[in-house]
């Protein structure tokens, strides 16, 4: 989850090739160079944070652990919080990346907000224009029911990608405009200004 912050999915699949054929263990790639580190994963971008933000995570892990298996296994005995609040302690971990290991490994009762999620959720109105990341993770993670948290999530990531982009979405193609309050201010050009699209 790391290697897939802010980049696309075929980038990301490329750098866990890459890293995965140039490392054959967990500690060897905490324990190698942050350069080298940074090389191998260079098709994630930000390779010098992305390879800092891995070593630290691995790190963390072993010596929480009795052994260097760098599990996760002992987040799962935690309280879905305290397991939040442990992986945000870590420099580079935020709360969508805690999420998405949280909710796909143990089935926690946490929702994750990228910015698929996050512009959806404000141009449906679950969420105010206005909120910030964290206080969308918040007002989501209180408001969606834990048993559709991980396929609204899921789903909601598709339609943002396919229809309802950052730029140029195309409202009039999806059969959920009839429920979407975006969608009807754009017809009647009663957008506030914060709520235009992104300009390429």
């Amino acid at each position: 989850t790391v290697l897939s912050q802010n980049v696309a999915d075929e980038n990301t699949a490329r750098a866990a090739e890459s890293l995965f054929n140039d490392f054959k263990s967990y500690k060897q790639i905490e324990e190698s160079s942050t350069e080298s580190l940074a090389d191998s994963i260079n098709p994630a971008g930000l390779p010098e944070t992305k390879a800092e933000r891995i070593q630290r995570t691995l790190k963390a892990l072993r010596e929480q652990g009795s052994s260097e298996s760098y599990s996760v296994k002992f987040l799962g005995n935690m309280k879905d919080s305290e397991a939040q609040a442990w992986l945000e302690e870590i420099k580079g971990i935020g709360p969508k990346t805690a999420s998405v290991l949280l909710n796909f490994h143990f089935d926690a009762d946490v929702m994750p907000v990228d910015t698929h999620v996050e512009r959806l959720a404000k141009r449906f109105r679950l969420i105010p224009f206005s909120a910030s990341n964290e206080k969308a993770h918040e007002l989501l993670n209180e408001s969606v029911p834990h048993e559709i948290k991980n396929s609204f999530h899921m789903l909601l990531i598709e339609h943002g990608k396919n229809n309802c982009t950052a730029r140029n979405p195309t409202c009039g193609e999806t059969k959920l405009k009839k429920y979407c309050s975006y969608y009807q201010k754009v017809k009647t050009g009663d957008l506030e200004p914060e709520e235009y699209p992104e300009k390429a």
